[in-house]
């Protein structure tokens, strides 16, 4: 009996196994297994840390194949919830494939010390392995702990596409001594350079060659002068996004200098081109400075630009206006906290045919005669325009952004009829023309029915899909609902006070 019932285990185990086999997952090879694992989790953009030890528990086949994948513990980092442990197991499983390291400490000091000493632990960890480092991310609370930490970087990194250095709070400290050449200068592959009050004393052997250049949080008389920035961006003529955020040492004085007056100011240098600059931000970088540096560039494929604290953006407008007349495709403009004349942005919003998306924030001088521009079809500006935000923009009256919904609105829309009987007549008499014309085999050439039906053959704007009244207080609930009828995605929300609380009216 104890023979038969070993058997029958056996039996058992054997039929077990051959049942699980019928299942498609497990009839895949290992390498076809491995690449769906890397897909879920490395396709997604937030990685879920908790993915890969998940997948590791499911049974032995899948742990040993997840082990034998060294992508799926590429991405490396060490932070408050990450250990240097956990750090050191991923780095050995990694075996020889490229590297994205992260170390991340936030801006609190409470533990300055504990975290001094935890990021140069990870220095010492990541060193050897930066060879084959393809990305490095250093988010450190202060300058000395980011001068501390970099100064371990002195191995080659002939695969390092990324670079980003973040420092939170640089204002209070004097650290002014730039480290040493980081990574021995030998950084071929280096693409995307994000820099946060980080000094380096501007070596361009760093920044040169990038596609990507972020610049920020500059303060006590770190910001770079405006032909050192050229010079820089002399040496990228491949760049295709270029951002500055929080110059505090740009614009000091009490009063604009003479050279903020002249709005063409003749050229100190050779103009930098770039033809593949596709975005630029500036955030708080100072007109003067952020004209000077417009002015002796040229963009003839920017798509994308946003403009926010910056004073008075005429001379910009201006200088777009002129780089429109040879080639200007801007998709998208974000102006927000900044004032200009209004005629001027329209002028320039009429040289721009392929905007898509226009953003007002804190705008007072957005007024009902820019909607009203922009309603008008004699000829129609910007036709392409279907995202408005219009934030915090107090100055516009109620009868111009409902003019402006309905102008570009379909032809055959409501409102465009006194009301609902003469919207259905309207409807009716075009379906019985098209019936008629279908009946009696009308077929000519477009230019005869343009001829004799212009209406129905010029290209009308594109319908507004979105809409931002977000702190506009003087539309109200009723006017809401209306936008929502004919706009599929209206943004609404209340002014709040300092701490959060819902504003009275």
């Amino acid at each position: 009996m104890a023979s038969l019932m070993s058997q029958r285990h056996e039996l058992e185990t054997h039929l077990e196994q051959a049942v699980r086999l019928q299942s498609p997952i497990h009839r895949l090879p290992n390498e076809l297994l491995a690449s769906i694992f890397v897909i879920g989790v490395l396709g997604i953009r937030d990685e879920n840390p908790v993915m890969v030890p998940t997948l590791m528990l499911v049974c032995h086949y899948w742990e040993e194949v997840v082990l034998d994948t060294p992508v799926l513990w590429s991405k490396i980092s060490v932070s408050p919830h990450d250990s240097l442990e956990k750090a050191r197991r991923k780095l050995s499983r990694s075996k020889s494939c490229p590297l994205d390291i992260s170390i991340s400490f936030g801006p609190r000091l409470e533990h300055l010390n504990t975290v001094t000493e935890q990021v140069i632990h990870a220095m010492d960890l990541f060193r050897p392995a930066l060879w084959r480092t393809r990305s490095f991310s250093l988010s450190v609370p202060t300058r000395p702990q980011a001068h501390a930490a970099l100064s371990r970087c002195q191995e080659d990194a002939p695969l390092l596409e990324s670079l980003t250095i973040q420092i939170y709070r640089s204002q209070d400290d004097h650290y002014s001594s730039p480290p040493l050449r980081l990574f021995r200068g030998h950084t071929p592959c280096l693409r995307s350079c994000s820099l946060t009050s980080f000094n380096f004393g501007w070596d361009t052997r760093l920044v040169s060659r990038l596609r990507v250049l972020k610049l920020g949080g500059y303060f006590n008389g770190f910001v770079p002068s405006p032909s050192t920035l050229l010079g820089i961006l002399r040496l990228c003529p491949e760049l295709e996004e270029f951002a500055l955020r929080n110059m505090s040492d740009v614009d000091s004085d009490s009063c604009y200098p003479p050279s903020f007056q002249e709005i063409d100011s003749p050229k100190t240098s050779k103009t930098v081109r770039l033809p593949r600059l596709s975005k630029i931000s500036f955030y708080y970088s100072g007109i003067v400075f952020t004209r000077q540096i417009m002015n002796q560039i040229t963009f003839p494929n920017l798509e994308s630009l946003e403009m926010c604290y910056l004073e008075n953006v005429t001379p910009i407008l201006q200088l777009l206006y002129t780089q429109s007349l040879t080639r200007l495709p801007l998709q998208s403009l974000r102006i927000e906290s900044c004032f200009f004349n209004e005629p001027k942005l329209v002028t320039l919003l009429r040289k721009l045919p392929s905007m898509t998306s226009l953003e007002l924030v804190d705008v007072e001088d957005a007024s009902s005669n820019l909607l009203t521009s922009l309603s008008s079809s004699q000829p129609w500006i910007c036709p392409k325009l279907d995202t408005v935000t219009l934030d915090g923009c107090t100055s516009l009256d109620w009868d111009s952004l409902r003019t402006f919904v309905e102008s570009r609105l379909p032809v055959n829309s409501y409102p465009r009829y006194q009301d609902a009987r003469a919207f259905r007549s309207a409807q009716a008499a075009t379906k019985t023309i098209s019936a008629s014309a279908v009946a009696a085999g009308y077929s000519r050439s477009s230019k005869s029915r343009s001829a004799q039906h212009p209406q129905a053959v010029l290209p009308g704007p594109r319908r507004i899909r979105s809409i931002d009244v977000t702190r506009c207080s003087q539309i109200s609930k009723e006017m809401v609902q209306w936008l929502r009828m004919y706009i599929p995605e209206v943004k609404c929300e209340p002014a709040k006070g300092v701490w959060g609380e819902p504003m009275m009216p």
